[in-house]
């Protein structure tokens, strides 16, 4: 449920309505569709608010968002210009019999407000506007311009409900324009307001302690940070005290620099996460602080909210957790290279500053090791590969690489995970936090995965619950040499991780309380958690209440933006590949088939990593080693269709 219809669910104050949001809620006050309950504002019951689908013949169906509820039925007459997708509010249609159905009233969100299109002339020489999600004819219209007169391929930013185009972003021969389409499909920002940067610009650029005198002082305490080679922000930083087995994660204090409905609060809020392409960032947060005050670089001071977990010595459990705001002085900035090289190859030739921290640092990751070893006895290791591109100054891909989890990754993970659990355990899990949950799979999933496993000669036969299933699962990959394949399988049978205002506890890392806390610079889930803890420390009721009072639409909004930058990071790698097959028609590559339906798919096994095709199911199954010639690009829509060429042999898989 988007976060407006759960604020009118549940009812909520004016004052905590979005700006967006204002009109939709005044027209639903003059509509009388509002009630106002123990001081809150919500929808009368007759009334109900969800997403709208529309299926092919025209009728509308707002899905019911309880049980006890059912999908309503709206008639094409009643849509009053609802399109697919969108949030409306209807009003229920009584009847005595037969389906649950009602009117759209109004649209208080909708599902896109522009169209990316583009220019194109079909086989009949036919001028077409085309939508460039769908590949579907829109409309497109441009004040005192003949849009033929532009070139062909040149990419629109259309108005949904004016048609006008409001942008002209580029042409599709263009390798740029890419970054351009998939920023603007899933409403990613790349500049900041110019409020933003004025704001920005005015905080502190250095940390002075005289004015933090509340503040604990660690400076003199040896902290570093283990990071990507590329990394511009520093979110966390970490020290051991081996005395006392005390892990300190110090994390960026972004809270103390972005206070609530500040300009800054609110793009973040709107941006929710940074959006990664493999050759630049789009920050949360303007760089003028995610890059400068905010990051915790070396040997300069800087405000931190810490994570101080004392451990068992015997047992590694956590026996103390506290959390409090400090100063630190971060001694050294590591990569994870760095530590990698050094773990591999001993301490020589190493500064007398990294020698000292390497005395903890050393110790801690032989600790960690331990800590993953325990968690994985209820967690899971799931062998998913990440492919890194590399991209040329004129945005073309030249090379990509499978990145994999490396002692140094591990390291940093398991501390950052102690820290993200503590942080969960400080509530009841009863709507009074924002929790990092993952529920168990659904028995639909699990039944339809062991389907796919079968068909490959993949048996299970004995497991007492999800958990023992999945063990079973990548034990028998493993001695099929089908490791990371199986895993892939089994991701996409799990439900997806998202937050939430009620703990359901964590199934992929086997955790009973998780909430994100480490990365404020680029997540603002971890930001809300922050301020929830902070109302905690110093009796602030006030700020606790709002932040309550909204949370579940806080989840719900922050839920959503991480989709869309995750779809934005994966739409604009497609593009890449997609250009990169284009300079490859009627070349004939190896392949693996990974999926098994009308049309299957398949992965490149060349030098290019990840690239994924479509291929009409010509008798393949799955995991199958085939050759396949690209035969068809679709820039646009990044889609690549291959033609099937042959099976390859067991001796020739093994040469592969």
């Amino acid at each position: 449920m988007s976060p407006f219809a759960i604020q009118l669910t549940h009812g909520c104050l004016i004052s905590d309505i979005e700006q967006e949001n204002q009109n939709s809620f005044q027209a639903l006050q003059q509509l009388g569709a509002l009630e106002e309950v123990d001081g809150l504002w919500k929808l009368k019951s007759i009334y109900r608010v969800g997403r709208l689908y529309i299926g092919k013949d025209g009728k509308g169906y707002i899905e019911a968002e309880f049980k006890e509820q059912r999908d309503l039925l709206v008639e094409p007459d009643d849509l009053r210009g609802a399109k697919h997708g969108d949030v409306v509010v209807a009003k229920r249609i009584i009847a005595r019999r037969g389906r649950a159905s009602g009117k759209v009233q109004l649209v208080i969100e909708k599902a896109f407000l522009f169209t990316i299109a583009y220019t194109h002339r079909d086989e009949s020489g036919n001028f077409l506007i085309l939508n460039i999600r769908t590949g579907e004819p829109t409309h497109a219209v441009m004040e005192g311009m003949d849009l033929k007169a532009f070139k062909l391929g040149t990419v629109l930013k259309v108005d949904v409900d004016t048609d006008k185009v409001l942008e002209v972003m580029g042409t599709l021969d263009d390798p740029k324009v890419d970054e351009k389409i998939s920023l603007a499909l899933y409403e990613r920002e790349d500049a900041f307001p110019p409020e933003c940067v004025k704001d920005a610009l005015e905080v502190e650029k250095e940390v002075t302690k005289e004015k933090h005198p509340d503040r604990v002082d660690l400076t003199h305490l040896d902290f570093c940070t283990i990071d990507p080679v590329t990394a511009k922000d520093f979110d966390d930083a970490i020290y051991f005290d081996m005395e006392t087995y005390t892990l300190y994660v110090a994390i960026a204090d972004v809270s103390h620099y972005v206070p609530f409905f500040t300009n800054i609060d609110k793009e973040a809020k709107k941006r929710g996460f940074t959006t990664y392409l493999p050759h630049k960032s789009f920050p949360m947060l303007p760089r003028e602080l995610s890059e400068n005050i905010c990051s915790l670089k070396p040997k300069v001071d800087r405000l931190a909210f810490v994570s101080k977990i004392e451990l068992d010595k015997a047992t590694l459990k956590p026996l103390k957790e506290e959390f409090f705001e400090a100063i630190i002085h971060s001694k050294h900035r590591f990569n994870y290279d760095n530590i990698d090289e050094i773990l591999e190859n001993g301490t020589e030739g190493v500064t007398d500053t990294v020698a000292q921290i390497l005395r903890w640092l050393l110790p801690l990751q032989k600790i960690t090791i331990k800590l993953r070893k325990e968690r994985l006895k209820h967690g899971f290791d799931f062998r998913s590969e990440e492919t890194k591109l590399t991209i040329d100054a004129a945005h073309l891909l030249v090379s990509t690489e499978i990145e994999t989890g490396t002692p140094s990754h591990s390291l940093i993970e398991e501390c950052m995970l102690l820290a993200n659990q503590a942080s969960a355990k400080r509530f009841t899990g009863e709507g009074d936090s924002i929790f990092r949950i993952h529920e168990p799979p659904q028995l639909a999933k699990i039944e339809a995965l062991l389907a796919e496993l079968a068909a490959i000669g993949l048996y299970v036969e004995e497991y007492e619950d999800a958990p023992s299933l999945i063990r079973a699962i990548q034990k028998e990959a493993a001695r099929m040499n089908l490791s990371s394949e199986v895993d892939a399988m089994v991701i996409k049978s799990l439900r997806r991780a998202s937050y939430s205002a009620q703990n359901v506890g964590h199934f992929g890392l086997g955790f009973s309380h998780y909430s994100h806390f480490t990365s404020p610079i680029r997540r603002y889930a971890d930001l809300i958690l922050h301020r929830l803890i902070k109302t905690q420390l110093y009796d602030e009721p006030e700020e606790a209440n709002y932040l309550l009072r909204n949370i579940e639409p806080l989840c719900a909004r922050v839920s959503e933006l991480e989709r869309d930058a995750t779809k934005a990071e994966w739409d604009f790698r497609d593009r890449k590949f997609a250009r990169w097959a284009a300079t490859h028609l009627g070349e004939i590559f190896e392949a693996e088939i990974v999926e098994v339906e009308e049309s299957a798919k398949a992965v490149l096994l060349g030098e290019i990593k990840g690239v994924t095709v479509h291929l009409k199911g010509d008798n393949v199954m799955l995991f199958d080693r085939v050759k396949v010639k690209i035969n068809e690009v679709n820039i646009p829509q990044a889609i690549i269709m291959v033609e099937f060429v042959e099976k390859l042999s067991k001796d020739e898989m093994e040469l592969v």
